[in-house]
């Protein structure tokens, strides 16, 4: 997904719902803390969102943007409206959210705000879903140095995870790391 693209789907979102906050938890997430994300990182064609004072409304961006809607069919990308319950990224990630602003659409006044996962919190929320290219999203973002290592690997305790999966989280990030200084 491009920014224009993220730009223009946050502020339907926000059209569809009345609401001005829009909250952003999946991988598209990136585009609201790095300007040019890797293409490794923006692949994906959909984004993770909710409104933030009334996530209950996050039906209705699936029903009007998600995935096999007309929005969907006419642009190539779409809204997948989930809930904060989703966001498996460590404790008090809702206070570090990343503000942006992105315009209305034509016709309408003001801005949307988009809020982010920062994105050390989106790197481990990737790492709790544990998919293939969750470890390849957190693998990129170590080795272009847009997340800091022991950052990372010290709030993974933070992770609403049990211990076990803590653990895993933990040494798949130190697998990686250890693989990325090897020359």
């Amino acid at each position: 997904m491009r920014k224009e693209d993220f730009d223009h789907l946050i502020a339907v979102a926000a059209s569809v719902t009345g609401e001005d906050e829009i909250v952003v938890i999946g991988s598209q997430a990136i585009l609201g803390s790095v300007a040019e994300p890797p293409e490794e990182m923006v692949r994906s064609i959909e984004a993770d969102v909710y409104p933030r004072a009334a996530p209950a409304k996050a039906e209705a961006i699936d029903g009007a943007l998600g995935d096999g809607s007309q929005f969907h069919a006419t642009y190539g990308f779409y809204a997948h409206g989930v809930g904060p319950e989703t966001a498996k990224a460590p404790a008090g990630w809702e206070e570090r959210l990343v503000r942006v602003e992105v315009p209305r659409r034509p016709g309408e006044d003001g801005v949307v705000v988009a809020l982010c996962l920062e994105v050390h919190d989106l790197v481990l929320a990737k790492c709790a879903a544990g998919r293939d290219r969750d470890w390849e999203f957190a693998e990129v973002a170590l080795r272009e140095k847009i997340v800091d290592f022991p950052r990372l690997l010290a709030a993974v305790d933070d992770m609403p995870l049990d211990p076990p999966r803590r653990e895993r989280v933990a040494a798949m990030l130190q697998g990686i790391w250890a693989r990325l200084q090897t020359p």
